[in-house]
């Protein structure tokens, strides 16, 4: 059974549930009891041979704790002698027995319930004449031991089941799950340079996600490392606001072996649950188009106080989107050069790339980035890639261990039109991309060079799309049918994207029509501005201020000059115009016959209604 398929047998059991159960409250009884099933089954094999071990050891007086784990072969246990399928043996004390039985597992375990709050579910299930239906559909009906389900499977049966659960709940759009094929998009370019490094014996290497969900992102980290290299170790850190999320990402870290104290609850804005640490890798996928006033104190606090020395010193966003606080948070994660530097992928949507104009928050923050060249490239994906949104977002790949050919250079991948439609739409998610689409995007980025997407017509309507990268030989147009080129890669240099906001100014005129100066002050003798003519003009980084006015300016006001002390420098990514590609429109004879032809139709059709 695949886990489409185990995933829809595991929302069935809301069909008990309703009546007794709002909508809204189905996950609290249904992902526990995933989990415990899960644990169940991971822990089955070596069930007789723990419970032996911790007898002997309790008789011996001694810890038996490290030795029941080493039995148990994971890095939990549990040492109560039931299990669901002997609770299920006892049908008038299932309630004491369940409890029992989650009190028999090892502390970290038993934080997940209480994370849950299993307790009173139970108690719920009880006194609705549940509980007993529920143990049973899980146990006899769901089997989830890894020999059937694997560690990457289970991931995705969690997050269908939260992505169910969030739809039911009306979760904001922000609040997303990260589908697996960005995920492994954003790994595949995360370790795209490192091939050197990563195929080391022994290799090991630290992973971030300060917005980890259930652990999808560091699992398929994971499991890609060891696809490199078998041998190779990533070591996991997280932290996770939602208590459910949270509960179940340490449950999946507990079966892969990861230390389950790396993986933090709380806010990551206002209550970093990793100070001062520093990673190889990071990746995350932040709430975006969500305000953050609920951390505000926190955040601007920091951002005063510590300044440069904290993680908020750039700038602060609007308070309408904290998608951008997560991005510097993720800077100061970064290790020093020295000591080998970071990657890391974040998503983000189409706002933190030109919202706010010179010297506002955002824009001092990606001055921040571009001055300090952190940025690698920018993805744009395809729009309808996630469960509960539909809009353009991109992944931005930020890296203070550039290649020489990278450095001062940032390249745009334009991703958005690889993409196959999906048979059925899970939620607002109506695309995917392909592993075929994720190379491609992945070689692009290897190479770091400019390419071109050729859009082949055929007259007897076939399609057919050629890659074009710099030095390859653009192909014909053929006989009767269109050649479209469209840019998918492009590389500019840092200064491109940055531009300074100068003050036009132009004189106050007085009675006589001349200028006004100023009579007294330090300003005495100087041409007064005139406030209602006062400007503003946007010049490119790369060209001079002075020059820009005599050309753009003076010719059409003599008198202006430019208040350099009003002078602010900007930065935006300015994506969609980079890509746009010009479209004639179509010759007038051609639209002329076009209206005939459509024309001579709507006449034929009320001639015949005449007759």
């Amino acid at each position: 059974m695949n886990q489409s398929a185990l995933s829809s047998l595991i929302w069935s059991v809301a069909d008990l549930l309703r009546g007794d159960f709002k909508p809204h409250d189905y996950g609290k009884v249904i992902l526990p009891f995933t989990v415990l099933r899960r644990l169940d089954c991971v822990l089955a094999p070596t069930k007789k041979a723990v419970l032996l071990e911790y007898q002997a050891r309790s008789k011996d007086g001694v810890a038996p704790e490290p030795f029941v784990e080493r039995v148990a072969e994971q890095s939990f246990f549990n040492i109560s002698p039931l299990d669901l399928t002997t609770i299920l043996g006892d049908q008038d004390h299932v309630r004491e027995n369940l409890r029992s039985y989650v009190v028999g597992f090892s502390e970290e375990v038993r934080d997940i319930f209480a994370r849950f709050d299993f307790t009173v579910t139970i108690d719920r299930l009880h006194n609705a004449n549940l509980l007993y239906l529920v143990t049973e559909r899980f146990t006899k009906e769901v089997d989830l031991h890894p020999s059937t389900v694997t560690s990457f499977q289970m991931g995705l049966i969690f997050e269908e089941l939260l992505r169910k659960f969030s739809e039911m709940s009306n979760e904001t759009a922000g609040e997303h799950f990260t589908p697996r094929e960005v995920i492994r998009l954003m790994v595949q370019l995360l370790f795209a340079e490192d091939d050197d490094i990563l195929t080391k014996p022994g290799v090991v290497r630290s992973i971030y996600d300060p917005t980890a969900g259930t652990g999808g992102m560091l699992s398929v980290a994971d499991e890609h490392l060891h696809e490199i290299n078998p041998k190779a170790r990533l070591t996991m850190f997280g932290q996770e606001l939602n208590s459910e999320s949270y509960a179940i990402c340490k449950a999946d870290m507990l079966i892969k072996g990861q230390r389950v104290g790396n993986i933090v609850a709380g806010n990551t804005l206002s209550d970093d649950g990793h100070p001062g640490q520093k990673f190889d890798y990071m990746l995350s996928n932040p709430p975006f188009g969500v305000e953050w006033k609920k951390v505000e104190k926190e955040v601007r606090r920091e951002h005063l106080e510590q300044g440069e020395d904290g993680r908020f010193g750039p700038g602060l966003p609007r308070i309408s989107d904290g998608s951008m606080l997560f991005l510097m948070h993720l800077i100061s994660k970064m290790r020093d050069r020295k000591d080998g530097g970071s990657r890391f992928g974040i998503v983000l949507n189409g706002s933190p790339l030109f919202t706010g104009g010179a010297g506002s928050g955002e824009s001092e923050i990606r001055r921040f980035v571009f001055e300090n060249d952190l940025l690698e490239a920018i993805i744009a994906l395809p729009t309808d890639m996630f469960f509960n949104t539909g809009i353009s977002t991109y992944v931005w790949i930020v890296s203070n261990r550039k290649s020489d050919g990278r450095k001062g250079k940032v390249q745009l991948i334009d991703g958005s039109s690889f993409y196959s439609k999906m048979r059925k739409s899970l939620g607002s998610k109506r695309k995917e991309m392909s592993g075929d689409d994720i190379a491609l995007i992945t070689r692009l980025f290897g190479a770091f060079t400019e390419a071109k997407l050729a859009t082949i017509s055929h007259p007897d309507g076939r399609t057919e799309t050629q890659v074009i990268q710099d030095g390859d030989a653009t192909p014909d147009a053929p006989e009767g049918g269109k050649l479209k080129m469209a840019p998918i890669s492009r590389i500019f240099d840092n200064e491109l994207f940055g531009f300074q906001t100068m003050t036009v100014e132009r004189p106050l005129l007085d009675a006589a029509g001349q200028p006004a100066r100023f009579l007294k002050g330090k300003q005495k003798g100087q041409v007064q501005p005139d406030p209602e003519k006062r400007d503003t003009e946007n010049v490119p980084l790369t060209e001079d201020v002075e020059t820009y006015l005599s050309r753009e300016v003076l010719p059409h006001a003599p008198d202006a000059w430019i208040d350099h002390s009003k002078t602010k420098i900007g930065y935006e990514i300015p994506f969609n115009r980079l890509f746009y590609v010009y479209e004639p429109p179509r010759p007038l004879e051609e639209i002329d016959a076009d209206l005939k032809a459509v024309t001579d139709d709507i006449m034929r059709m009320i001639g015949e209604m005449a007759a």
